[in-house]
């Protein structure tokens, strides 16, 4: 069963970030999107923990923040109204994707990245 909190990691380089957290901690793939190609989205999971690992080429070793916290949700629509009355800010509508979750990014109150997930 996945974490309901999954760390993700934004890299440019994907697979050498795959590779140092399977090497390091023994990490197993579990889902990979797309199945054939180049990787945008990898999960890995760690003991009894999940990690995500996401491809963005605009993204700069060593640059500013390059995590996210993803949250799995029984309604992310229900949830918005929440999130502004409390410090944090939208980025902009929810999304169904094609891996079959809905998604809405935001930041919190600090500017931290959260992604509220539903499974479809």
């Amino acid at each position: 069963m996945p974490s309901t909190v999954q760390p993700m990691i934004t890299t440019a380089d994907l697979p050498r970030l795959q590779r140092f957290y399977t090497g390091l901690l023994d990490a197993k793939e579990t889902e990979r999107f797309p199945q054939d190609g180049a990787a945008f989205f990898v999960a890995l999971r760690i003991g009894d923990s999940d990690l995500g690992l996401v491809s963005d080429a605009d993204v700069e070793p060593g640059g500013g923040q390059r995590m996210l916290i993803s949250v799995d949700v029984a309604d992310v629509d229900g949830l918005l109204g929440r999130v502004e009355v409390l410090g944090g800010r939208v980025e902009g509508p929810p999304t169904d994707m094609p891996w079959g979750q809905r998604v809405v990014h935001l930041q919190d109150p600090d500017g931290n990245a959260v992604n509220l997930t539903q499974q479809l």
